[in-house]
């Protein structure tokens, strides 16, 4: 993997020392350059979990991805500038309870303390977050905090104005290794149980807000100031797919 290339790619020019301030610059700039999004699933593309193919798809193409994906190639890049980094493996909270093991992956970045780090989770924390203590961050609305869940494992925990802590996700700290997600990334790509199936996603955030792009529904909120207009043609999906989200790629539908 290049290096540089990789910089280009989300558009930071800064120092690369190993500390938290290069760390959390580093991960707002992902996550305002490369996409979350799922467009492959719904175009018949197959993801495989293979470091080359995700740096090939993201940084050559000018692409996005989901959590195995955007979370690998963001590892790459934090063990190449020096971080102690490791994967983890984590559970998404859903509507009857909790996913499967595996079921999302983000990292762990080991400075004075532990911190989670995660670019690959749509609209989330955009911070590291250190898994002991009680600092707080804040974007789009939600606040965030990362707490002890049960015994021996963590989660991040998010609420909005006059609502309580809810768990988003819940991880351990255990190292884990890309070929154990193999199982959940196909369920994912297949299964009409997974979220990644039933609907079409590509969302990035911004310095203000968010662009959201679900089936044929698209979403601008800038500081609070929500615009949403409809898609009505192929044409129109690849034309916001370009112009908000620098994607070129076919769609060969829009339903």
């Amino acid at each position: 993997m290049n290096i540089t290339k990789i910089l280009n790619r989300i558009g930071y020019v800064g120092p690369l020392h190993v500390n938290l301030k290069v760390l959390s610059n580093l991960q707002h700039a992902y996550l305002c350059t490369v996409p979350f999004e799922n467009l492959d699933i719904h175009a018949n593309i197959k993801i495989i979990l293979d470091e080359d193919l995700f740096y090939k798809k993201i940084v050559e193409n000018n692409r996005g991805g989901f959590c195995y994906e955007s979370n690998s190639l963001f590892y790459e890049l934090l063990k190449e500038i020096g971080f102690d980094v490791s994967i983890i493996a984590a559970r998404m909270m859903i509507s009857d309870g909790i996913s499967p093991g595996y079921s999302h992956m983000a990292l762990l970045v080991k400075l004075e303390e532990d911190y989670l780090v995660d670019v690959g989770n749509g609209q989330s924390v955009r911070d590291p977050m250190p898994i002991t203590g009680d600092v707080i961050s804040h974007s789009e609305g939600i606040r965030y905090k990362v707490g002890e869940y049960g015994h021996n494992e963590f989660a991040l925990f998010h609420r909005e104005d006059n609502t309580e802590w809810s768990p988003r996700f819940v991880f351990s700290t255990a190292r884990r290794h890309l070929e154990e997600f193999k199982v959940m990334c196909h369920y994912h790509q297949t299964s009409s149980d997974s979220v990644f199936t039933k609907q079409r996603l590509c969302t990035l955030a911004t310095a203000k807000g968010r662009l959201t792009l679900i089936d044929n529904t698209f979403t601008i909120n800038d500081d609070g100031e929500i615009n949403t207009e409809s898609v009505d043609s192929v044409e129109q999906m690849q034309e916001i797919l370009q112009n908000h989200f620098k994607i070129k790629m076919h769609i060969s539908d829009y339903s």
